[in-house]
């Protein structure tokens, strides 16, 4: 379900959102992110839709909201994001 850029994103990225490395290679990081369901958005327009029915980002500007700690740049245009 999530491809190796998304997977290497998230890896470069876990301590971002938690405090500690939640997975140590690919596979791990695979299982975790399918465990959380987290969501693969295709650009900036569908990150700002997702996040505007899971949390009040009312206040908050584009960068902000792409910055917060639940949303990994995936370096391709996509991002994801993670509800930790």
């Amino acid at each position: 379900m999530y491809d190796k850029l998304t997977i290497k994103a998230f890896l470069d990225n876990q301590l971002k959102l938690f405090p500690e490395k939640v997975a140590e290679d690919e596979q791990e990081a695979a299982e975790f992110l399918e465990d959380v369901c987290a969501t693969v958005c295709k650009n900036k327009k569908e990150v700002m839709e997702y996040l505007e029915d899971a949390m009040d980002i009312s206040g908050m500007s584009e960068e902000e909201i792409l910055s917060s700690e639940e949303v990994f740049a995936i370096g391709d245009g996509r991002y994801l994001i993670v509800e930790g």
